[in-house]
């Protein structure tokens, strides 16, 4: 027996009833040799950790812009921590840990430079129907290796694009990434508040604390431990009512708090600002974006503007604006 042979029989020995097998996957849009060491999920975790989409989250922003402190986070250190917490959970449950972890790693791939501001201007100069998530999927289905994609597996895919809002994975691994998104940075989110003081711990209301715990550590131990006890032996994932109850409040306080908040918000508008004459230069210029943009097909300008623009990190994004409208100092020699 090949090595994967070996892991898929172990999967089979070792996992809940309910969890996805990789044996079971529904397969690819372009079928290919299996891999003798690897099942079809850690295949499709490996690539997405090579693509370029991947490595860009590095310098794309969470919700502080462009922050100085090395300490911040960004879309890369979110994604890794949405990982970490979606395997322990994974791990616990006896869910397949390798599909859950290719979702996690793939979930952010189409998000935006700076954010959600630039996911509003994509809504408002490119369409309403916008969203990173669907950017996702269009990232690992088209956009990537020069426009072959990814040619991951549907489980995968499904994940990707169903993590996060009222929509819901057909597996429960897709299930179990969208509560480590939320638990990931609901809680990393109030750690870089307080580090740019725009929160301190002692804001958060006492009846959250109380419930979910004063401490980072512990409000994100609080939040696994209730999902791995409400899933547990279930054909489903949930988190306990109470605590449930408490995290999307404390979601809430964040939103009016931080996320609104005109000092981490202070540089949005400018952002934005920048973003929209990007797009509105590209598409009267098409000819002036990269070449993997402008091959045959037939999707609009537009879209390929759209496109070019979501993959851009923050810090390309500013030097590309300056290259194109900040006026050089004149140099005769």
């Amino acid at each position: 027996m090949t090595v994967r042979e070996l892991m898929n029989e172990r999967e089979k020995a070792m996992l809940s009833p309910f969890a996805t097998l990789s044996v079971n996957s529904k397969g690819r849009e372009h079928p290919i040799e299996p891999c003798t060491v690897r099942t079809e999920f850690q295949r499709d975790r490996d690539r997405i950790t090579h693509c370029k989409a991947f490595r860009r989250l590095m310098h794309k922003t969470q919700v502080f812009l462009c922050p100085e402190d090395d300490h911040y986070r960004t879309r890369l250190t979110h994604t890794l921590e949405v990982t970490q917490i979606a395997r322990t959970m994974a791990r616990a449950l006896f869910l397949n840990e390798d599909l859950t972890e290719a979702i996690a790693l793939g979930h952010d791939l189409g998000h935006t430079p700076f954010g959600h501001a630039g996911e509003d201007v994509l809504r408002q100069c490119f369409s309403p129907d916008f969203a990173h998530y669907k950017q996702s999927l269009r990232v690992v289905e088209k956009l990537e290796r020069d426009g072959a994609g990814l040619n991951l597996t549907f489980e995968v895919r499904d994940g990707i694009v169903n993590h996060t809002g009222k929509h819901l994975a057909s597996t429960l691994e897709g299930r179990l990434v969208k509560f480590a998104d939320r638990i990931a940075y609901i809680n990393h989110d109030i750690d870089d508040a307080v580090r740019a003081r725009v929160l301190s711990h002692g804001d958060i209301p006492k009846e959250l604390t109380e419930v979910l715990g004063k401490t980072n550590s512990e409000r994100i131990n609080t939040m696994v431990t209730s999902v791995i006890t409400a899933s547990t032996g279930k054909n489903e994932v949930a988190m306990e009512a109470h605590v449930y109850e408490a995290t999307m409040a404390l979601r809430d306080f964040l939103m009016e708090n931080v996320y609104t908040n005109p000092v981490a918000k202070r540089e949005e508008k400018r952002a934005m600002d920048l973003l929209f004459k990007l797009y509105e230069y590209f598409v009267k210029h098409p000819e002036a974006m990269p070449a993997e943009y402008l091959r045959d097909g037939e999707d609009s300008t537009e879209r390929r503007v759209c496109d070019y623009i979501s993959g851009m990190t923050d810090r390309y994004a500013i030097k590309l604006f300056e290259d194109l409208f900040v006026p050089k100092e004149w140099n005769v020699n």
